[in-house]
């Protein structure tokens, strides 16, 4: 806890008067202007504080916690205020001051749990200037297609509730890229480096089923939060023998009626049954 608090102060420092923090590159290295301050930097510090404070209550230490949440609570505000814009007539976020061109990082948000421009973000996302048939566009009117940022973005989108149009999306994208001549992993980048396979890509798709689809969160050592939206056409869908949270079990989710059915399964044979209205934030304790 010690090192993490001493980035949360590193970010600290890096604060301007509009409450972003200032970064000196961001997640594509310079391959694509991010100006002084960029919204994926201020967006996974965000999901930090979060975690930060999860981090303290599971330790004890609830005023620090309370801290930190009122913290992210702060940057949040600043992200929207400083970051959000419309860019190319969607009321979304613009990635830097004065960038013009809608970015693919605009889905970073949604992986965050900050949904304030989630519908017109979605449709940002899975508009002509961003989405085509082999990929998200990195910028609006570039040929770079990197699967990281649309791999998020889908897992953001899941979590925002967008379950059967982004449902579609993933179905194209995995029969493009993992069921058709580029077989059988996610890719880099393209041009650059050719759609190189790369294991972080391919760790990303798995996680837009379990914390983007199933919503799960961890909130302590063995804690978490679910959401998991069914898709229309399906009446249940499960993940089985997950090794998380000193534990090895199932979660089960189907469809009854207006609600949903979860039913948490341990392998040590206890079990907890939900029934969920799609709306609240589903807490669970192993």
């Amino acid at each position: 806890m010690p090192l993490i608090n001493w980035c949360l102060e590193f970010l600290r420092k890096k604060k301007n008067a509009d409450g972003v923090i200032a970064s000196d590159s961001d997640e594509l290295e310079g391959r694509f202007p991010a100006g002084k301050f960029n919204l994926s930097t201020n967006v996974l510090a965000y999901g930090a504080l979060i975690s930060a404070s999860h981090l303290s209550n599971t330790l004890g230490d609830k005023a620090e916690s309370i801290q930190l949440a009122k913290e992210a609570l702060d940057l949040k505000m600043s992200i929207d205020k400083y970051f959000g814009a419309n860019v190319q007539g969607f009321n979304t976020y613009r990635y830097y001051e004065g960038n013009t061109k809608l970015r693919s990082w605009i889905g970073l948000p949604l992986v965050m749990g900050i949904y304030d421009r989630k519908d017109e973000t979605m449709k940002a996302l899975f508009s002509k200037f961003l989405w085509t048939n082999d990929g998200m566009l990195s910028e609006s009117g570039s040929k770079t297609y990197w699967d990281r940022s649309l791999l998020y973005a889908m897992r953001g989108l899941f979590n925002a509730g967008a379950t059967d149009t982004t449902l579609k999306y993933l179905k194209l994208y995995s029969e493009k890229r993992l069921l058709g001549e580029h077989v059988p992993y996610a890719i880099e980048a393209w041009p650059e480096g050719g759609q190189r396979h790369l294991s972080a890509e391919s760790g990303l798709y798995c996680r837009t089923l379990t914390e983007g689809l199933f919503g799960i969160q961890p909130t302590g050592f063995n804690s978490f939060t679910l959401t998991p939206y069914l898709p229309a056409k399906w009446d249940k869908m499960a993940l089985r023998h997950i090794r998380a949270f000193n534990n090895d079990f199932d979660i089960l989710v189907s469809r009854q009626q207006r609600q949903t059915k979860i039913i948490i399964k341990q392998a040590n044979g206890k079990s907890q049954e939900i029934m969920w209205d799609g709306v609240k934030i589903v807490h669970i304790t192993l």
